[in-house]
């Protein structure tokens, strides 16, 4: 399938790569469909931030990223039922990312760890739920990444 997005331009996206969301995204339940798109730099190594891009949106892409590159011991606890919806999740299937905001000052970079999206890898289903743990809807990220940053340049 051929998609004009505001941010990639015209990309071919795969069948196999859709991912499905049954009750959307919070604030966005109409938007169903979503595929990832991963940034690479220069060496073909992907980047932190990677792009939840809407199929029936195509003006609409979240950055997302992998919460254990800022928060290692991340571990938020989902009923089970919560997560029926996905099919059988297991460590080898089960993909778990939060949101990214990124506002006009950088140094105030900050993910979502109260409202992860949670991934059925094998299964393309995903859902994006609230967590009762104790964990803000602003963590910020931007030191984090600096000091990982200047850690791998020495």
């Amino acid at each position: 399938m051929q998609l004009n997005t505001r941010l990639f331009g015209e990309i071919e996206i795969e069948d196999e790569k859709i991912i499905f969301f049954e009750k959307g995204i919070i604030g966005f339940p109409h938007c169903q469909r979503f595929t990832l798109i991963y940034d690479e730099t220069d060496d073909g190594k992907r980047k932190n931030i990677s792009w939840l891009q809407s199929i029936e949106e195509p003006g609409f892409a979240l950055p997302v990223m992998d919460p254990l590159i800022v928060k290692e011991d991340y571990d938020p606890q989902v009923e089970h039922d919560l997560l029926k919806s996905l099919g059988n999740l297991t460590g080898e299937n089960l993909y778990v990312l939060v949101t990214v905001t990124v506002p006009a000052d950088i140094k105030k970079l900050s993910v979502n760890l109260k409202a992860p999206v949670i991934i059925n890898v094998e299964e393309r289903k995903a859902e994006q739920l609230i967590v009762e743990d104790n964990f803000p809807v602003k963590y910020p990220i931007y030191d984090i990444l600096q000091a990982k940053k200047e850690k791998a340049g020495e």
